[in-house]
């Protein structure tokens, strides 16, 4: 999803307007990756562009941050000729997931936070919320058509899901103690176990499970 421009940018002298904007978005992205959750002021004085200037392109701080998070184009995680065998694509889609979340991950983590503790009502822009990597995995398991039904494919995404992404990797890096590296072969690892074991007990939620016990 292409982040929409303000009616600012939209006039005259385009090109030049881009080069501003892109400048404040490499000032937020190099702030963020020093630990800083910078404020549309902190990336004026970063790019040397003046508080006003900046203002009219990113109006708060939530919206700067949106912009400079990475990957928003990002359609697809598989490779330009992907594989036929449900393994070995799906071990494509979550290592080239996982190696982006690592790559970007001070990035990533200013989003976590910001969808931890944006009001509800803002949440559904924020690029944690899109379902991106939902689509990703459901791309890389298109080929169980046949052996599962939709739900539980649909399941089966959704576990794999839980087991990967920056919520992942901060729980097994600041948790539980893991390198990223050691992180993301441990997701990968889980994605397949996931995979094999759909294959023989299809996932399925029993909803009588979720009760708590009977008065």
């Amino acid at each position: 999803m292409k982040p929409m421009s303000t009616n600012f940018e939209v006039g005259g002298r385009s090109a030049q307007k881009h080069r501003t904007r892109e400048a404040l978005l490499a000032a937020a992205r190099t702030l963020i990756a020093d630990g800083v959750t910078p404020t549309v002021d902190e990336a004026a004085t970063a790019a040397a562009i003046s508080r006003t200037t900046a203002y009219r392109y990113f109006p708060n701080r939530r919206a700067l941050l949106l912009a400079a998070h990475p990957e928003v184009g990002q359609t697809s995680m598989l490779p330009p000729d992907p594989p036929e065998d449900p393994y070995q694509r799906l071990d494509a889609v979550v290592r080239n997931f996982t190696t982006m979340i690592a790559d970007t991950e001070p990035q990533q983590r200013t989003m976590l936070r910001l969808s931890l503790e944006a009001d509800p009502a803002d949440r559904g822009d924020l690029p944690l919320r899109q379902g991106r990597a939902i689509r990703w995995l459901t791309e890389a398991l298109e080929g169980l058509g046949g052996e599962l039904t939709a739900e539980e494919l649909r399941l089966l995404v959704l576990a794999v899901r839980a087991t990967t992404g920056i919520e992942a990797l901060v729980w097994l890096t600041d948790v539980a103690g893991l390198s990223p590296g050691e992180a993301g072969e441990l997701m990968r690892w889980s994605s397949q176990a996931l995979l094999h074991r759909s294959r023989t007990h299809p996932p399925s939620i029993d909803a009588t499970s979720l009760r708590g016990p009977s008065d």
